[in-house]
This record gives structure tokens, sequence and C-alpha cells, in this order.
């Protein structure tokens, strides 16, 4: 993107999304790096975004004291340090614009700010002081604003630790600080600076609880916190034209801090995740911008299982289709040179497949059900049959064509009564005889050569019985003997294109198994991967907990440790039930899987064994005719 533009549209107090915007995300097939920025008004949120973007301008700075972005603006710019990234940059709209009086309004842009990033920015003036901490109220509205869950039966059962599972990594910037970094003489670093910032009192009482909570709710809903301080950067009457500034016109302090702060944005912020740890592309971003939006307009609360379930369901279609056309394409290739023989075709068949299913497990997530991987089996099965009628009927169109021109001669000469005379018959045989050669010596007839061969011979076996009888030079011993080498011909053609017939059905029920342990085995690969991926993101939300307990205790709050460990023995009991409930998921999928590609693989071979005996009783029959 050159420049930014509206993502979210914010007129007389109702959000709507942008559909350029929209667009441009749904065309974006990179995983996504999304900073926000969020903070009061005219506190130069721009311009640290265009800093971010590495443009001197971008997002509107302006220079009064009206606030210039409405909304959240969004600029997607190649991400400087992480290859197939791309860098979204979203800059809200300023928070306590008088002009707008709307502090419910602010809390929705505040909330999809912290849902769609994965690295928050929050942006303030001055110093770190409770005035500024108090700004932050908007955190403390959060279990108001989001769900995490559609239902739950706890509805105490770890808020924070629901919430910090999805909740980006915090950055707090103050802007213009004048202070000493200093404690009691002691020099400290701008982390050391907040972390002192938001600690707790102890004691009991409203006026300590009115203290406290706040900086409670940004510890327990970020945990991961960083802290820069930013001197001025320049004099305040130039503040107006900082956008047009060179850098060597701004102080050495700032430009140095402002270096540190992209580095840092650039090397730490996480590619955006949703609940059970799976990375979004700008597509999936265009999916769940528009859902949240979409809810908070119907006057409902964003719920992050629903918007992701929603989402997956697009996402896992859009997989199936894509591992359709992959599919598609692979086959095109084969399709080209039709007819071919059935194991060029179905060595073609399973490459193919396994392009498919690759394609799809790259994209698909959360099909709890399986449903959507059977869709893309089934429809890839539709094609196979599709593909395999159109072989075979270029296989049919190309023998017969071949047997056409071949006895093209022969049948002039019955017109022409060549075969009408005595040794007529045994001409006859010769010329049948020469072009059967020629026919079985023709290379690539594909799958049903035995098949068109056993039929052109059926249809010459009445003429070539005619001719036998009418040989006046052949005794009827020797006719006997003819029309009996001839039935042996019929029969031992026929066994031919059984011979193929059953060698094209073994190969597909080989294909058909071979298939199906794939797909097993990378069913199995993809569950056992979001398992991991689910766990990861646990384990890292267990590790912020335990840390939270230990500054607790060392700060003396036992109390408050005490309810942290409780809460985290129960974050652990959850998370062992989940996880026995999604193992159990997932044996059952397996196992219903298994059953269904036994099932199938049966009807498949009974279907055989039935051809084959049908084939064998008839053959039985026809030794039986000649016996007699």
């Amino acid at each position: 993107m050159d420049s930014p533009m509206c993502l979210i549209n914010n007129a007389d107090g109702e959000l709507c999304v942008e559909p350029e915007a929209i667009d441009y995300l749904m065309g974006l097939k990179q995983k996504v790096v999304v900073v926000a920025v969020v903070g009061l008004y005219r506190t130069g949120k721009s311009y640290l975004m265009n800093k971010l973007a590495q443009k001197r301008s971008g997002f509107a700075l302006g220079a009064t004291i009206q606030s210039k972005t409405k909304g959240i603006w969004m600029w997607c710019v190649p991400h400087p340090e992480k290859t197939d990234h791309t860098l979204v940059l979203l800059d809200t709209e300023g928070l306590g614009d008088v002009e707008k009086g709307d502090s419910k309004n602010d809390a929705w842009i505040f909330s999809l700010a912290i849902l769609l990033s994965s690295t928050l920015v929050y942006n303030s003036l001055g110093t770190i002081d409770n005035d500024a901490v108090e700004k932050l109220q908007y955190v403390n509205e959060l279990t108001e604003m989001i769900k995490v869950k559609s239902s739950t039966d706890d509805e105490e059962e770890g808020e924070g630790t629901q919430f910090m599972q999805f909740f980006p990594n915090f950055v707090w910037t103050v802007r213009d600080f004048t202070l000493q970094l200093e404690i009691d003489g002691r020099e400290i670093t701008p982390d050391q600076y907040l972390e002192n910032s938001l600690q707790l009192k102890k004691g009991t009482g409203k006026k300590v609880s009115d203290y406290n909570v706040p900086r409670e709710c940004i510890r327990n809903y970020f945990p991961s916190r960083k802290c820069f301080v930013f001197p001025s950067p320049t004099t305040p009457d130039n503040m107006h034209r900082l956008d047009s500034m060179d850098n060597a016109e701004l102080s050495e302090s700032f430009r140095e801090v402002a270096d540190t702060f992209c580095r840092f944005i650039f090397q730490e912020s996480r590619t955006k995740t949703v609940i059970g740890g799976h990375t979004l592309t700008g597509e999936m971003l265009g999916h769940l911008v528009t859902t949240y939006v979409e809810t908070i307009a119907k006057g409902n609360v964003p719920c992050l299982e629903n918007a992701v379930l929603a989402m997956a369901k697009i996402e896992n279609q859009a997989a199936v289709d894509e591992g359709l056309a992959v599919y598609q394409k692979g086959m095109e290739n084969v399709k080209a040179l039709f007819p071919v023989d059935i194991n060029q075709l179905s060595e073609n068949q399973l490459c193919s497949e396994a392009q498919a299913r690759q394609a799809f497990m790259k994209r698909s997530f959360k099909d709890k059900n399986g449903e959507f991987l059977k869709a893309l089996a089934e429809a890839i099965g539709n094609h196979n049959v599709n593909l395999f009628k159109q072989n075979k009927d270029a296989s049919e169109k190309k023998c017969n064509t071949l047997l056409e021109n071949l006895s093209a001669l022969m049948d002039q000469g019955m017109k022409e009564g060549t075969y009408a005379t005595p040794g007529g018959y045994e001409l006859y045989c010769n010329h049948h005889d020469n072009i059967v050669a020629q026919y079985r010596a023709e290379p690539n007839k594909g799958v049903s050569a035995e098949e068109v061969l056993e039929q052109f011979l059926k249809r010459k076996s009445v003429e070539s019985n005619s001719i036998l009888q009418a040989d006046k030079q052949l005794t009827e011993k020797e006719k006997e003997i003819q029309a009996e080498k001839m039935k042996t011909a019929e029969l031992e053609q026929e066994k031919a294109a059984f011979k193929e017939q059953q060698a094209e059905m073994e190969r597909k029920i080989q294909n058909n198994r071979i298939s199906q342990e794939k797909y097993l085995k990378e069913m199995e690969e993809k569950m056992e991967k979001e398992k991991k991926q689910q766990q990861q993101e646990f384990y890292r939300t267990l590790d912020h907990r335990m840390q939270e307990q230990k500054d607790l205790l060392e700060k003396g709050h036992k109390e408050k440790a005490e309810l942290m460990r409780q809460d985290i023995e129960e974050m652990k009991k959850n998370n062992q039930l989940e996880m026995e409930a999604i193992i159990k998921k997932q044996n059952d999928l397996l196992d219903d899987y298994k059953q269904q590609a036994v099932e199938q693989n049966k009807k498949q071979k009974d279907l055989l064994d039935e051809c084959n005996r049908l084939k064998h009783s008839k053959a039985e029959q026809q030794d039986s005719c000649t016996l007699l």
C-alpha cells in the first residue's frame, strides 16, 4: 500500500467496515504482524505509525487541537525482518476527544484494537502517574466489551487467564518525557519505571481498591509489557511541522529512542494468532474485522470463539476449494495425454492428491469433525470418477478408430466378395489375424484396449462363421475344428478383457487404500500440530501467571498471591480436562474415519469378488459347451 486507508469508519458513533480496505485484506495471503496504537487524541500516535512504516508521512498528524484520525486506519507494508510476512499498522481514533464526547464509542475502538492486534502500543504524554494509568480506563471494561467463549460453566474461571491467552503484547510509549529515570537515587530502565508505576498498594478500602483495580487489569491482561520514554523531538515552535522535518533536525536522543522502539517492534512483535495458536493471513484478518464490526453494529458483544469458528468455516471451505483446484491442475498434464494406461493415471492421481492435501492442510484449521477434509476427499473422488470415464472414453474412441482403419481393406473385400470363393476362409483368417497383430502392436491404446478388441471380435464372428460355412474347400470336420478355434479365441479374448478390467478395478482399490492411509496420517499430524499449538499457548500463559504470583509474593501481597496460586491450579485442571476432551474427540474422529475406510474397502472388494464369481461361472459354462 502506497498510503494508509480507512479500515473501520466511525461516523456519528456508528462503526462500519470500509469495503475497499476489506477487499485489500482479502487479497493478502501472507501471514500478518498487526501493530495497533491507541491513546488520547493529539498525543503523536500517527507519528509512531509512520516511523514503523519507515515513511516520513502517511498517517495524518495534524497540527491543531482537533483529532485528525477518525475510526481505525490501516497501512500494510512489507515486514522489514520477517520474510513472507506483512506488517499491518493500525492507527486508531484518539480516545477522549472532547468533540465526540462518547466514552462507549472510545471503548469499542480500544476493544477492536486489542482484538485485531498482536502488539498494542499505548501512547501517552508526560509521565506514567496515577492519572495516566486511570486514563487507561477501558481495560477495566474489557470483560463487558469482549467475550472469550460463547458459554462457560464458571463465569469466574480465570477471566484474566482467558483474556491473557489472546491479548497482544503491550508497549507503553511515554511522549515528551522530561524527568530523570531514578528511584531513590538509583537509575532505572524504562521497563522498571513502568513496573514500578503498576505496583499494587497494600491494604483494603475503597481508595486502595480504586488505585489497584486498573493496575491489576493491566498486569493480568497484558503479561508481556514494554516501555519506551521519548524526549521531545524538537522545540514547541516546530512541532506543527514534525511530519515535514528531516530526521537530522530532530533531537538525537529522540531519534535514538525512536530507532530502538522500531527495532523492538520489528523483532519482538508476534505473528497475529487466534485462540488455539493458529496464525492469521491478511485474508483471515479481513474476516475477523468484518465479523467483529458487524457484531458491534448489531449491539452485541464480540465473542472470540464464535468469530474464530465463523472464520474457520469460511477458511476451511476455501481450503477445500483450493485443494480441489490444486488437484485439478495437477491432473491437467495427464489429461492432455488421454488415453493413458491405468498405472500412469493412478500415479498422477496419487501425486496430485498429495499436493491437494498439502494445500488443504496448510490453510485449514479447527476442522474439528473432519467434515471439510471429508468434503475434499469426496470432491476429489467425484472428479476422479469423471477423469476415469474421460480416459476410458478416449481409449474406446482411439481403439475403435484404430480397428476401423485397420479393417477397412477387409471390409472392402467383404463387399467385393473377395472371401466368397473356395479357400476364402483361410484368406479371411490371414487378414483377420493380421489386423489383430497390428492392433496389438499399436502403443498407448489406454485402459479399454482388450475390451474394444473383444467387442470387435464378437462383431466379426458372425461374418467369419458365414465365410467358414460357405467355403466349399473345407470339409465338415475341418469347419467344426475352425469353429471351435474361433470360440476358443473369443473366450481367450474375453478373459483378456476381463483381466484388463480386473487390473483397473484392483488398481483403483489400491489407490483408494493408499489415499485413505495418507489422509489418516495427515489428519493425525494436523490434529497433533493444532494440539501442540494450543499447549504452547497455554504454557506461555501459565509462565506469565506464575511470574505474576512470584512478583506478588516478593512485594508482600500474600493474599493476592494465594488467589493467584488457586487460579493457576484451576487453570492447570481445566487445561487437563480440555486436553482429555480434545484427545477423545480426535480418537473418535479417527476411529470413525477408519471404520468408514474399512466399510468402503469391503464394498469395493465385494464388488470385485462378485465380478470374479460371475466371470468364473460364465467361463465354466463356456468350457462345458466346448466339451459337449
